[in-house]
């Protein structure tokens, strides 16, 4: 097989460097002048090969091009299919190492880590443009529910990606928040106890360390080109975070907004421990009684018990207060047997499983520190992959380069 790839590589490296190959753009300009051939290393899927390729230069603009290297697609010294590869091993791989092993045991390409890690900073922005330039691809049929979700979760940092940054409680910061966002199609249940089911394949991903207001942006964008504009009923998931209602509200104003019922429930234990008292029998007792009351839409009635129940110690007073006030702001989007009788997703899962599937099994894995810039590049080809528009990109991107034509 080494001896059939290397023949074959010899072979189309002669066929490439024939002076007489048609190509776009092969002659020089009108302000362009011939600066004869010039070499260059070129990783195919066959190896290595070497291209002598003209070379113009334009002294009144003061640059010169290579025809040969647009017309192959040649981002640095790789093929649009190795660079295809080098991008998806180093996505999938638990890292830019371990990618590189794989491309040697899987493909027979020896390329160094260092290597794939530049291709990667090199083609991110590219796929990232292509799918913003994208119209809307997917439309909602008649009756699907349209789910969007957006949460956010730490990557470790390295310090000067750090710097000025507070932690928790005010300690030191070590990670910068990645917000993730979910955008899936459902149908309605077609009987009142079935529990609602994601379309297949219908959930793609956006993630980046931004501001709310820009990853808002994105995420509408996002919408827009599922289809949203066509859908009859639009949902928003997320948990208590200011910022992802500010968000919502913003971007998406008539969505139906709910809080994930399980962060309700968490928060249900922290007003129990603070009116009763920790670990409490009447704590736990009264858990389980408005656990099941907010799956009835009696919110108001937690709401006014826990505010008669108000303790008199200062301290667990003030806690009991900070849950109310959480409840009370999330008062219309708590109404989850409304929500269910509607067919409605009540859980914010399947943000939160994006948040440890597009970061958590790349970007925090022991011993990982990133900077901005490599972690929202890694993040955006994963984004790709797991949405299903990645090989999308790489077709579009091979076309657009298919202009060599075989001399006669």
């Amino acid at each position: 097989m080494a001896a059939l790839k290397h023949d074959g590589a010899r072979w189309l490296e002669k066929l490439l460097n024939d002076p007489h190959l048609i190509y776009a753009n092969n002659q020089p300009q009108a302000d362009e002048e011939p600066q004869g051939r010039r070499p260059k290393g070129v990783l195919l899927t066959l190896g290595w090969i070497t291209l002598q390729r003209p070379y113009f230069y334009s002294a009144r603009r003061r640059e010169g091009r290579f025809p040969l290297d647009s017309a192959l697609g040649l981002t640095e010294s790789y093929s649009p299919l190795v660079a295809r590869w080098m991008c998806r091993a180093a996505a999938l791989a638990g890292s830019y190492q371990a990618g590189s092993q794989d491309l040697l045991n899987y493909a027979g390409l020896q390329i160094d880590a260092r290597q794939i890690q530049r291709l990667v900073s090199q083609m991110a922005p590219c796929l990232t443009r292509w799918r913003e330039a994208q119209g809307p691809t997917f439309h909602p049929t008649a009756g699907d529910i349209f789910c969007i979700g957006t949460d956010g979760t730490g990557a470790p940092m390295r310090r000067k990606e750090l710097r000025g940054r507070k932690g928790k409680n005010g300690g030191r910061a070590r990670t910068r928040e990645v917000k993730v966002g979910t955008v899936f199609t459902h149908r309605k249940p077609d009987q009142p106890d079935q529990r609602p089911e994601r379309d297949y394949a219908s959930t793609t991903y956006i993630a980046d360390i931004l501001s709310a207001p820009e990853f808002g942006s994105r995420l509408r964008a996002e919408a827009l080109r599922r289809g949203i504009a066509k859908a009859k009923v639009i949902v928003f998931l997320g948990d208590g975070a200011t910022w992802v209602w500010k968000l919502a509200r913003i971007n998406f104003p008539t969505a139906v907004c709910i809080l994930d019922y399980y962060h309700a429930c968490e928060h249900l234990t922290l007003l129990a421990q603070s009116l009763y008292g920790e670990g409490s029998p009447l704590a736990k007792q009264r858990f389980r009684q408005w656990r099941k009351a907010l799956l009835k839409d009696e919110i108001t009635s937690i709401i006014a018990q826990a505010k008669a129940d108000l303790p008199s110690r200062p301290g667990p007073r003030a806690s009991a207060k900070k849950q109310i006030a959480y409840f009370e702001r999330n008062r219309s989007r708590m109404l989850y047997r409304t929500f269910r009788q509607a067919g409605y997703f009540i859980g914010s899962g399947v943000v939160e499983a994006g948040c440890k599937t597009v970061v958590g099994q790349r970007l925090k894995l022991s011993g990982m520190l990133w900077s901005r810039s490599g972690a929202c590049a890694l993040l955006a080809i994963r984004c790709a992959l797991l949405s299903g528009w990645f090989n999308d990109f790489w077709k579009h991107y091979a076309t657009a380069h298919q202009t060599l034509a075989f001399p006669a």
